[in-house]
Order: structure tokens, then C-alpha cells, then sequence
């Protein structure tokens, strides 16, 4: 099969689990013995620009006519079988599907997060879960300035949802949602059903694995709010003054709290504030721990780093909302935490350090549970099914997901239980 996946790369300055996938996903089809070629843009190119450049850039988000000529003038001339769309902020626009109507080819898109309905793509707010904007005009988002706390810079996101809603669903063939959860939510905020399928991303196998119990907790991810970051330090907080969990707590990420972060584990012998980790330090640490700590605020539409923990036979502490529910089965493969709730996130941390048996019994579980359902042989056959029913021009699917255990999502659905320690 030809493929061409369109991307725009996120800053590398800042941990990308989208970047991670598609680099994944085109080595994947290449070693399959399919042809896959890349058009993208950069957006660490945006601070080479020039003033005036730098300043068209919002003029160009919701419509970038160049690239619609440059990438028809590509697919014409190699006729691919199918593109596949990734991000298309800030540099590339949703004229990527008019480029691949005028070219006659078929394309799929994968959503990673929620800007078919949300301008920030979050469903947050001031730190709690919001959809004021599902399935109406996205005029809150302006008013709040949800886009980096900014009305001017929502602007351009909002006007771009506003004006090629209708393009997205009449020029994709196949939507690949990332979980159950978020195809929910889109299904509720009137995308077309029938054409969003579930298709988890795999991660590669990992050369390490956990031996034994582990040796810290892990947090491994951007620092920002929606990550769960300030919650954590709470529940760090609460566990310390109880007299700790016997194991310290290792933080691997960048962001904007980096300087918090720093300041709060300073001098502390149970938290290691330890940078950014490349690829190789990250499986290390994960092979290392006791279990990965995930206690994001707004409503994941996946998981990457939950996947990863799984793969090294980790279990995971995870927030019991958003995809997190899917992905973790209670006291099978690790622990929900009720999200947003500090004393419940303590409460999980100290029973996921409390019994090595136990502990090692959820790693095993969590590894078969990467082996059935997240692996590269698994990720590329739902992939390119997905490929096949683009071309084809069928559409699959229905009004709500398939169910529980089906093929296209693999999962087994866990809710967070009431705890003790005053978590209530």
C-alpha cells in the first residue's frame, strides 16, 4: 500500500506523545513492507520566521492555501492509495482535505485529542473537565480564552472549528478515535457515527521489563495542571506526612510548572525531580518502577505512557475518567484513583506500594493485557483495515461503540472505587 501521512510536528522542546505515535506508525508500516511518505511541517520552524511571517501565522490556521496546492500537486503526481491526517496546527490547515478532494485520493484522519469539538482541544477549563462548546458554536472558548489563556489566540482555533466543521466530516472517509471515550464524546457532539471507529495506539515492545517489585513511582509526562502535576504533589504531601510508602517518587518532564516542580522536590530525599528523559531513559525508568502514576484533571483521549507501563509489565495509578477507564481494568492491571481528589490519588499510591505479590500479579496481567490489545501485529491491523475501508469507501461502525471486548477496542472498562484514608 502508498500511504501519505500529513502531520505538523509539535515543539521538540516539549514531550509529544502525537509525535511519538506517528513516527511509530510510519517505522511500523515501512517495516510491513508498505510505501509511506511524510508531509509535514515543523512548528520549532516558526521561530526562524520573520516578523510579518510569524505574524500571518494565525491568518493561515483556519485556511493555508499554499500547502492545499503544494500537497495536490504531490498526490497527483504519486497517487497514493490513502493519506492519513494527523495535526494540522498551526502550519499545515485543514486545506490538507480539499488538497487530497482535488487529487481524487481518499484520507483518513486520526483525532488525538478533541478539536472537532473543543478550540483547545482539552474539554478544560480552569482545571475541570468543560464541554461548553460540544455540539454548539465555539464562542465560550473565545470569551475564556481557553487557548493559552488568551482570547486573541483562541480566535484562530475557534473560527477554524467554526468554518471547516463541515469540511472534516464530508472529507474524511474513516475518523480513527483513540478510545471508547472520546468517540463518545464526539458521537454526542454530533459527529457522524458511522464514520469514527476505534482504533487504540500500539506501542513497540520494549527491550526492558520489570524485574521484581520496582524500585520508585514513576511520573512521566509534561508538567503542566492538566497533566495532574499539583495533584500529585498533594498526595505526595499527604503521604509524606503520614510517614511515606517506602519508595520515593521519581518525576521525568518538562513544562510549564518545571520551576514549581524543581522548587517542591528540592532537599527532599522521597522525590527525584529528574528533567527530561529521552526514549531510552524513559523505558528504563518505566522497567524500574513500581507502578506509573497518570492522575491527569482533564478527560485523556488516550494514554500513551498508561500503554507503555503496560508493554514493561508495569501496573499504573491512573484518574478513573476519559479513556483511563478503558485502558485500566481495577485490581487487574492497576488502581483508579476518583479524579481531581488527592486523598483518593494517596490512598491508590499506598495500596499500590503495599505488597510485592499483589503488586507483581497486576504487572503480570497488565503485560498480557499489551500483548492482546496494544502491540505493533495488533496496531497494524487495525491500521490498515482502517486504510482498506477508506479506500473501499464504506463506512463502518454505528450509533455507539463497539462493544466491550470487541476487536476494535480491545478493552475491558474499571471504575474508580471509594477508599479509605479520608479520601470521602
Amino acid at each position: 500500500m502508498h500511504v501519505v501521512v500529513v502531520h505538523n510536528r509539535y515543539a521538540s522542546a516539549q514531550p509529544s506523545g502525537e509525535n511519538k505515535v506517528v513516527d511509530q506508525e510510519v517505522a511500523l508500516l515501512r517495516d510491513a513492507g508498505h510505501r509511506v511518505e511524510v508531509f509535514e511541517r515543523r512548528s520549532d520552524d516558526i521561530a526562524a520566521r520573520s516578523l510579518p511571517g510569524k505574524v500571518a501565522i494565525p491568518l493561515l490556521v483556519p485556511w493555508n492555501p499554499a500547502v492545499r496546492g503544494e500537497l495536490a500537486a504531490k498526490l497527483r503526481a504519486e497517487r497514493p492509495d490513502v493519506v492519513h491526517v494527523h495535526n494540522v496546527f498551526p502550519l499545515l490547515s485543514p486545506a490538507v482535505l480539499a488538497a487530497c478532494a482535488d487529487a481524487g485520493v481518499p484520507a483518513v484522519a486520526t483525532l488525538h485529542n478533541y478539536t472537532q469539538v473543543c478550540p483547545p482541544g482539552t474539554l478544560q477549563r480552569d482545571g475541570r473537565p468543560c464541554t461548553e462548546c460540544v455540539g454548539s458554536a465555539p464562542l465560550p472558548a473565545v470569551r475564556h480564552g481557553c487557548y493559552r489563556n488568551s482570547r486573541l489566540a483562541t480566535v484562530p482555533l475557534a473560527v477554524s472549528l467554526s468554518v471547516n466543521r463541515r469540511r472534516w466530516w464530508s472529507g474524511v472517509e474513516r475518523f480513527f478515535c483513540i478510545s471508547a471515550a472520546q468517540r463518545d464524546v464526539l458521537v454526542r457532539s454530533g459527529m457522524p457515527a458511522e464514520r469514527l471507529a476505534v482504533k487504540h495506539n500500539f506501542v513497540p515492545d520494549p527491550d526492558d521489563r520489570r524485574v521484581g517489585a520496582g524500585e520508585h513511582l514513576l511520573y512521566l509526562g509534561r508538567l503542566a495542571e492538566a497533566k495532574g502535576v499539583r495533584l500529585l504533589m498533594a498526595a505526595w504531601d499527604e503521604i509524606a506526612a503520614g510517614g511515606g510508602v517506602g519508595v520515593p517518587l521519581v518525576i521525568a518532564g518538562t513544562g510549564p510548572l518545571e520551576r514549581e516542580v524543581a522548587a517542591w522536590a528540592a532537599g527532599r530525599d522521597d522525590v527525584r525531580y529528574v528533567g527530561l528523559y529521552d526514549s531510552a531513559e524513559c523505558r528504563k525508568a518505566v522497567a524500574r518502577s513500581v507502578a506509573v502514576v497518570v492522575p491527569s484533571t482533564w478527560l485523556e483521549a488516550f494514554g500513551l505512557v498508561v500503554v507503555e507501563a503496560m508493554a514493561a509489565g508495569v501496573p499504573v495509578v491512573a484518574a478513573g475518567h476519559g479513556a483511563f477507564v478503558e485502558l485500566v481494568e481495577e485490581w487487574v492491571t492497576g488502581l483508579l484513583h476518583r479524579p481531581g481528589e488527592a486523598a483518593s490519588l494517596a490512598s491508590c499510591l499506598r495500596e499500590i506500594t503495599d505488597g510485592s505479590v499483589r503488586n507483581q500479579e497486576m504487572g503480570r496481567a497488565a503485560r498480557r493485557r499489551y500483548e492482546q490489545g496494544f502491540s505493533p501485529a495488533v496496531g497494524l491491523e487495525r491500521l490498515v483495515e482502517g486504510y482498506r475501508t477508506a479506500i473501499a469507501g464504506r463506512s463502518g461502525g454505528g450509533d455507539s461503540p463497539p462493544p466491550v471486548g470487541d476487536n476494535s477496542t480491545g478493552s475491558r472498562r474499571g471504575r474508580p472505587r471509594e477508599r479509605d484514608g479520608g479520601s470521602r
